[in-house]
């Protein structure tokens, strides 16, 4: 399956995750900034509210778009561990520092002001617009977790079946609407996977302040 854009691949999942429509105590988080394009499609087909948490990728030092870990917003480190071990630790903490510092740049501007919603004993449905090596996500459910959920369901449109497999040993349930065995990329299952910028992630969010 190749969806058309993020909005498309939302009104699919949102389908998928018909069942928890309409339920009080549900609410979803999704990953700025890709992810929060199908997650407002998803809260608003489940009349949940929208949240965001915003864990960043750590990228080698010898190539910064291959992901060896993740952080999350409160600093916590998930590695990837055989490829952490063949890089300096000094350069992986700088690594860390910036990108801590700019997961707190992006909470405080996509929020505008606004306190995060309270989880606890909540059914949480995580959503971004694929995964690939799955460390974000894991990072993203690190998070949530230590909010005290009741339950943590992720939902994404595609991603491997070893990353999805990773998430389901931390996740209470993983839905995933494609899980090709040959996987290159999130984009190349997507005609348009143009970059979402932060003033979309704000009317996003906020769509009340239009």
């Amino acid at each position: 399956m190749v969806f058309a854009d993020r909005h498309e691949a939302g009104v699919k999942l949102a389908a998928a995750l018909g069942k928890y429509a309409g339920q009080p105590d549900v609410a979803v988080v999704a990953l700025p900034r890709g992810g929060v394009v199908p997650g407002r499609v998803v809260a608003d087909a489940l009349d949940a509210p929208l949240d965001i948490v915003v864990p960043r990728k750590i990228g080698a030092p010898s190539d910064e778009e291959y992901a060896i870990g993740a952080v999350t917003e409160a600093g916590q480190v998930v590695w990837n561990e055989a490829e952490r071990a063949g890089y300096d630790p000094a350069k992986l903490a700088a690594i860390i520092k910036k990108e801590t510092a700019e997961a707190a740049r992006r909470l405080g501007k996509f929020r505008a002001g606004l306190p995060p919603l309270d989880l606890r004993g909540k059914m949480v449905i995580i959503v971004d617009d694929g995964v690939a090596t799955g460390f974000t996500m894991l990072a993203a459910i690190a998070t949530v977790r230590s909010r005290q959920p009741r339950r943590i369901v992720v939902a994404v449109p595609v991603g491997p079946p070893d990353s999805l497999a990773r998430i389901g040993s931390v996740a209470d349930e993983v839905i995933a609407l494609e899980r090709p065995d040959s996987f290159q990329a999130i984009g190349s299952f997507y005609e348009e996977f143009d970059q979402v910028d932060d003033g979309a992630v704000m009317r996003l969010l906020h769509p009340q302040s239009d």
